[in-house]
């Protein structure tokens, strides 16, 4: 017998209970596979536990709605790497709407599956699975599976994209959340004490390793100088050291590619006329927290993602530039705005749709969420559950077959909406 709104919620609060009483071991688990900081670990147990309880402010969008796939089908789900609590906001944003979810976590996640596994059996039983299988083949064997009605990919748009014809064929749903660029805006009548306080917090959490990190910070040249003042002696008392130790706000990057690429990117800037103001060292995975001036739009740091503790600042004169030069990029997940009237007719411009919708091809120059004098964590709440995310160009897209056409959807989204269809079955 299906399962109603009510049980699966039940199951999802004593998930809460659980995460919990368990959040210690969490976060060593965490500090273990993926080297996040006990700090960072801990404040995102503490909202992953906020969240879950959300799912009573979802009833009125998700009661109603059953499994995408009809009763008894699954959707297979694939996790990134950079993250532990967070990941149980996708999984049971997926489950709360009547699915089974097959879940695949990253390789350097292995023990945080581990963990996850053993929280989830006694509460969901089979109805959420965890696999085992390497990236290629879960993807493979999901789009083979006549009960997996679609596929749920945090990744990289590069190793995804090759799967379009397969997804054509299948006739299966694909929803991507992939990487972000994004741009930080300043304009001169900005509250500076607001900007520099969200841009400490939102570019160095987690060491930089989050999509939504600012990653190309533009500042009204009028006040360039003094902003990279400040934001040089707020970033200089960062504490570099063992993700283990709690005092620590930076520790090592978890992925030697990033690293590698953040080398290349520190590299080409400094060959191309920028300037290096706060860090630039990197000792093994550990780059100390880094601030660089005078960066161009075609150095590598600003068109390529930088998974790091790594800032790339650039000045701007006026409105019209820092417009063109933030919609010139391949990813639009999120913008940060700050400022008096030009800010406010900057974000109307930068911002998409506030849903998801179909697209003629992938579209570039608009972003799913942008946060006008707004602090990430405001911007960001209920992600997920309540809080509809997810971009435009390579930073997202919706794959899928309607009445037997092929069409691209962009823009925020909630999977558990993606993962449903309307009524009863």
């Amino acid at each position: 017998m299906r399962m109603t709104y009510d049980e699966r919620f039940r199951n999802v609060l004593d998930l809460a209970v659980s995460i919990g009483k368990r959040r210690d071991e969490i976060i060593r688990q965490a500090v273990r596979d993926i080297r996040f900081t006990a700090r960072d670990t801990a404040k995102e147990v503490d909202i992953t536990v906020d969240r879950l309880k959300m799912y009573e402010e979802a009833r009125p969008l998700l009661e109603e709605r059953r499994p995408l796939g009809g009763k008894g089908s699954s959707v297979s789900l694939m996790l990134s790497y950079n993250g532990s609590a967070w990941l149980n906001t996708a999984i049971t944003s997926i489950y709360m709407v009547g699915n089974r979810v097959n879940v695949k976590f990253s390789s350097r996640g292995t023990g945080i599956c581990d963990l996850t596994e053993s929280l989830y059996r006694p509460i969901f039983g089979d109805g959420i699975r965890f696999s085992r299988k390497s990236g290629k083949n879960f993807v493979e064997s999901s789009l083979k599976d006549p009960s997996t009605s679609a596929v749920i990919i945090f990744g990289f748009d590069e190793n995804v994209l090759p799967y379009e014809e397969a997804f054509r064929r299948s006739g299966k749903k694909l929803v991507f959340e992939g990487p972000g660029q994004d741009p930080f805006i300043v304009f001169a009548d900005a509250d500076l004490d607001l900007a520099l306080s969200d841009l400490v917090t939102a570019k160095f959490m987690y060491s930089g390793q989050t999509c939504t990190a600012p990653k190309r910070i533009f500042v009204h040249r009028s006040l360039y100088g003094e902003f990279l003042d400040r934001f040089e002696e707020k970033a200089a008392r960062l504490i570099v050291g063992g993700p283990e130790d709690e005092r620590t706000d930076i520790s090592p990057v978890a992925s030697s590619l990033a690293v590698d690429r953040i080398r290349a990117q520190l590299a080409d800037a400094l060959s191309r006329g920028a300037k290096i103001v706060l860090g630039g060292r990197i000792e093994g995975n550990t780059i100390h927290p880094t601030i660089v001036r005078d960066a161009t739009d075609d150095m590598l740091g600003m068109r390529e993602e930088v998974f790091g503790p790594v800032a790339f600042t650039s000045p701007f004169d006026t409105k019209e530039e820092v417009l063109r030069r933030a919609k010139d990029h391949k990813y639009g997940l999120r913008a940060a705005v700050f400022g008096g009237r030009e800010a406010v007719e900057t974000a109307g411009e930068l911002a998409g749709g506030s849903y998801c919708h179909p697209v003629p091809g992938y579209t570039f120059g608009k972003f799913g969420t942008v946060a006008l004098n707004q602090t990430r964590a405001e911007s960001w709440r209920g992600a997920f559950v309540v809080k509809a995310v997810g971009g435009y160009g390579y930073s997202g897209w919706i794959w899928e077959t309607v009445n037997g056409s092929f069409r691209i959807k962009q823009g925020p989204k909630l999977l558990s909406l993606e993962a449903a269809a309307d009524g009863e079955d």
